[in-house]
């Protein structure tokens, strides 16, 4: 039966366990040095290269002219969408809206002790690029995700890409886009489209900051063009892992982990952490039930035998020590006091707390963000957020008064370093003073 029951008591768990857990998403060298050569290519040639490699690659042919989509085409997308599609994008966009609001950042200043004054400035980035999939589905949740805190957190332009298809790019996709409020969507996807957004060609206009999910190849991309621009991070495939005690409902367990499981790429990873061996036979088998009614069963199986596990620990406590380990990107806690074991819960993405908190709640409707930290990365890394668009600037003034009382500190470091010419730096302004006070005590 799949996916399969572990022990941690087994002799053999720490090794079976860590197949499972090794997720990382690194290209393998062979796709990076493909991926270079079209960056290369995009670099070199602009809008040629993004056409020859849009052919090549998504069998569309387009021109520099139509790389663009237009105003009229977005608009009409926004027609057609289901009225009830339009209400429930437009109460995410607000949602989404109304919690990044609270993380906007303020600029300060203060002047201490010295009379040096010091602040730091926050300014939004002038211009970012959104990148949406358009592989396996359509993904206007992600649009909403990435280009709702971007607007928020006050950037100039939000300049979006996304794969073309022979019947034109989704037209939720591009309902979401005017929903979020993006400034130019183009119709072009992949390495190329990546490549674009961080040197610029003469239609896509080059930006400060690239963020969105995608294909290794995308991936890859990124990786090769940080430095050139920012990026969001290096994302990979979608992950969860639900602790649960023996109270907690078979079927809600089933459901959240087959639904992070059925994301697509075949990568994905669930796993429950139960003190309760009777639970995990109950989910298996729920597990089993529920995978016969869904329409992408044959993917989710795959997912189910490689990277899937009903882990029965010896207790809560040996739960969240694993969980803390595999830094999850969803961490689902369904246990009858949840509110005393969350505080201890450091190292996820996201914590999904009770049975009425699934994590399609946060990918969709609640308002956080569902660009998570994946691969074990949030042990060090934040959900996206208003913050990923703002830059900061360390500002510093002082007085006379002020740089004469830290200046003989200054010079000893300097000098103490090697660096002559920045302790110079600082005594030159005080040399006319010194020599006048020498002056004045030689009379």
């Amino acid at each position: 039966m799949i996916p399969p029951i572990l022990n941690t008591s087994q002799s053999d768990f720490d090794r079976r366990f860590a197949a499972i857990r090794e997720r990382g998403f690194a290209p393998a060298a062979a796709l990076e040095a493909q991926v270079k050569r079209i960056v290369d290519g995009v670099r070199r040639r602009g809008d040629a290269a993004l056409c020859a490699f849009t052919r090549q690659f998504d069998r569309v042919a387009l021109t520099p002219r139509t790389l663009r989509v237009s105003d009229a085409e977005l608009d009409a997308a926004l027609d057609t969408l289901r009225p009830a599609t339009r209400r429930a994008l437009q109460l995410a966009a607000r949602r989404i809206a109304a919690f990044h609001a609270r993380q906007r950042e303020s600029s300060w200043r203060f002047t201490d002790a010295a009379g040096i004054g010091l602040a730091q400035a926050i300014t939004p980035l002038r211009r970012v690029g959104v990148y949406v999939p358009g592989g396996h589905a359509a993904y206007p949740s992600s649009v909403l995700m990435n280009v709702v805190p971007a607007r928020v957190a006050g950037v100039g332009e939000v300049v979006m890409v996304t794969p073309p298809h022979p019947e034109g790019v989704n037209p939720a996709v591009l309902a979401a886009a005017r929903i979020a409020g993006v400034d130019r969507v183009y119709r072009v996807g992949g390495a190329q489209a990546v490549a674009a957004l961080a040197y610029g060609t003469r239609t896509v206009p080059q930006v400060d900051k690239i963020v969105g999910p995608g294909n290794s190849w995308v991936q890859a991309a990124k990786k090769l063009v940080y430095g050139v621009c920012d990026i969001d991070k290096i994302a990979g495939p979608s992950e969860v892992v639900v602790i649960a005690d023996a109270k907690a409902p078979p079927v809600y367990v089933a459901a959240d982990l087959l639904a992070q499981a059925e994301h697509g790429s075949g990568d994905e990873c669930a796993v429950l952490l139960t003190p309760s061996r009777a639970l995990a036979a109950r989910v298996q088998r729920e597990i089993e039930a529920q995978l016969a009614r869904l329409p992408r069963r044959r993917a989710i199986m795959g997912v189910l035998r490689r990277r899937a596990a009903l882990v029965v620990v010896r207790s809560l406590a040996e739960a969240i020590e694993i969980a803390e380990q595999v830094a999850p990107e969803h961490l689902e806690l369904m246990v009858e006091q949840p509110r005393r074991w969350a505080p201890k819960l450091r190292n996820s993405g996201a914590v999904f707390v009770g049975p009425w908190a699934p994590a399609p709640l946060g990918d969709y409707m609640a308002g956080p963000n569902h660009v998570l930290p994946t691969g074990g990365s949030a042990r060090f890394f934040s959900p996206l957020g208003t913050y990923d668009f703002v830059k900061r600037t360390n500002v510093v003034s002082a007085t006379r008064d002020g740089l004469r009382r830290l200046a003989p500190s200054i010079v000893e470091l300097a000098t103490m370093e090697g660096y002559d010419a920045h302790a110079n730096a600082v005594r030159c302004r005080f040399a006319g003073e010194t020599a006048g006070a020498r002056r004045k005590g030689g009379r």
